[in-house]
């Protein structure tokens, strides 16, 4: 039997959806697959994130899984794998999502402040210790 409605589990804190194409029987196999995609997802706030994963053309030559993600203050993120093999479709579209998740992280949150390790001539950090006082 295929999932015809949205169905819903949780993904650690985080909600997934099983919307199309997927059997009965494979629902615990796909959010074990899809499992770590929690600790990417750890800076927002799981009420505020949706998860969505579908199968398209389920036994044909390329089977295409897709997974699409909406957070907080960002377009919506989509990743899709085409592979006949589901697990490998599944697995394929998981690290492509996590790439993009790790992109929008990166690309709204910076790490460290670029101006602190930039180093300018004329600085102190040129300068030998005579002049600066300090131990090279």
């Amino acid at each position: 039997m295929e999932f015809d409605n949205e169905q819903r589990d949780v993904l650690g804190e985080y909600v997934l959806h099983v919307v199309a194409g997927f059997k009965e029987k494979e629902r615990r196999h796909v959010l074990e697959t899809l499992s770590t995609l929690g600790p990417h997802l750890g800076r927002w706030d799981p009420q505020d994130v949706d998860v969505e994963v579908s199968l398209q053309d389920r036994g044909g030559k390329e089977q295409r899984v897709t997974l699409r993600t909406s957070l907080p203050g960002c377009a919506p993120l989509i990743a899709v794998a085409d592979n006949p093999d589901i697990t490998r479709a599944l697995c394929d579209a998981k690290r492509e999502l996590i790439r993009q998740i790790e992109q929008q992280k990166g690309s709204r949150y910076p790490t460290t402040n670029r101006s602190e390790t930039i180093r300018h001539p004329g600085t102190s950090a040129d300068k030998p210790e005579s002049e600066t006082g300090r131990r090279l």
